[in-house]
């Protein structure tokens, strides 16, 4: 048992924030909240980076994150109200629907994160006329810097630790009331450290994994080129992997199936889809090309056109839509503007007329002969 009277242990142990919430006036500055906001601001500077290189106008991931981040976060909400639904419908004294909505006390799971995320985005991308594989390849990288960065404000909340461990990197862990921002003090107004401990830094274990993840798609993206979505899903099955071994050391409370914590089975799962994806999906990297007018083309690194679903006949091609309100009508071919004679080079009165339609047909023309005048008349 680690007791504070042992210096070595004491001083190996990682010690966690007794305070996450400062004021600046009457507006609260949560340290998670922060967190969160640092983390998508890192998201979308890698993704703007890498979008530029692969041809896109400049700040065109503004145009995308006004959409994913707002879906992200809702749908990082949703399930983790769903998975964890005893803190908001269950029957404790302090279990309310409104609660839903204390984001800041934390609780946004990852995977709503990214099915959220992916819907706004693919909305976006819908709008701007590029493929959502494109984009999701270019944020890949940096989707797990942004978890990274995360993870620093559950460390700030005293929460997502492991069980007991006399490891050096060993947690201490703070009895932490997320309403106030700050740990529950004891009769002398010290910090009351959580029994049991200290803990395994599981934050800290998946804070260093995700940078690990960044490296490893960055680098597999630039040596093989990975493209329709596949940098993603590299992304997907390293990230699934870390998080399956690291959920099972957390002691946080969660829902069971077969034995297993329900993020435990949906990492699985998860990483099982990406897999199928990684393997079956084929193609090159994706590049956009901007046209004098402003019109994005798909190609590859070379300048081939790229086609796909979403794109209109003439960017699939690679060139801009040709417009059709200055291209005359066939019948205005030869209109009296371009044909008519000059004045001086007009027909005496007297000029045989130019044999130029046939004499209607009679009564005693065979349909025969009328659609052989036709004929003629059209070739």
């Amino acid at each position: 048992m680690w007791r504070v009277n042992d210096p070595v242990r004491y001083l190996a142990t990682i010690p966690s924030p007794s305070q996450g919430v400062w004021h600046l006036g009457p507006i609260p500055i949560r340290a998670y909240a922060v967190c969160i906001l640092l983390g998508i601001v890192a998201a979308c500077a890698i993704a703007e980076v890498r979008l530029r290189r692969r041809g896109a106008p400049k700040w065109m991931v503004l145009d995308i994150a006004v959409w994913a981040v707002p879906f992200g976060i809702i749908g990082a909400r949703i399930y983790h109200v769903i998975t964890s639904p005893e803190g908001y419908f269950g029957s404790g004294p302090d279990a309310s629907p409104v609660k839903a909505l204390y984001i800041w006390e934390g609780g946004l799971g990852i995977w709503g994160a990214v099915a959220g995320g992916a819907l706004g985005a693919w909305f976006s991308c819908r709008r701007l006329g590029v493929p959502l594989s494109l984009v999701a390849d270019a944020a890949a990288p940096g989707l797990p810097v942004a978890q990274a960065i995360g993870r620093i404000g559950n460390w700030f909340n005293n929460e997502l630790h492991g069980g007991h461990t006399d490891l050096p990197w060993a947690l201490n862990v703070y009895k932490y009331d997320l309403a106030q921002g700050k740990a529950v003090a004891d009769t002398n107004g010290n910090p009351e450290l959580l029994p049991g401990g200290p803990f395994h830094p599981t934050f800290l274990y998946e804070l260093v994994w995700n940078l690990g993840v960044a490296l490893l798609v960055w680098l597999a993206d630039r040596r093989f080129k990975l493209g329709r979505g596949r940098a993603f899903a590299l992304y997907v099955m390293a990230y699934t992997v870390g998080r399956f071994w690291i959920e099972n050391l957390r002691i946080d409370s969660a829902h069971l199936f077969l034995g297993m914590r329900v993020n435990s089975w949906v990492s699985i799962l998860v990483f099982l889809g990406a897999l199928l994806y990684f393997v079956r999906v084929r193609g090159p990297q994706e590049h956009i090309r901007v046209g004098d007018d402003g019109t994005l083309t798909v190609v590859t690194a070379a300048g081939d056109p790229i086609p796909w679903k979403g794109a209109t006949p003439a960017a699939a091609v690679g060139s801009a839509p040709e417009s059709t309100a200055e291209a005359p009508p066939p019948d205005d071919v030869g209109s009296d503007a371009d044909e008519a004679p000059k004045a001086d080079d007009a027909p005496a009165d007297d000029a045989p007329v130019a044999e130029e339609a046939p004499e209607p047909a009679t009564a005693s023309t065979s349909p025969s002969d009328a659609e052989d005048s036709a004929g003629a008349e059209t070739k």
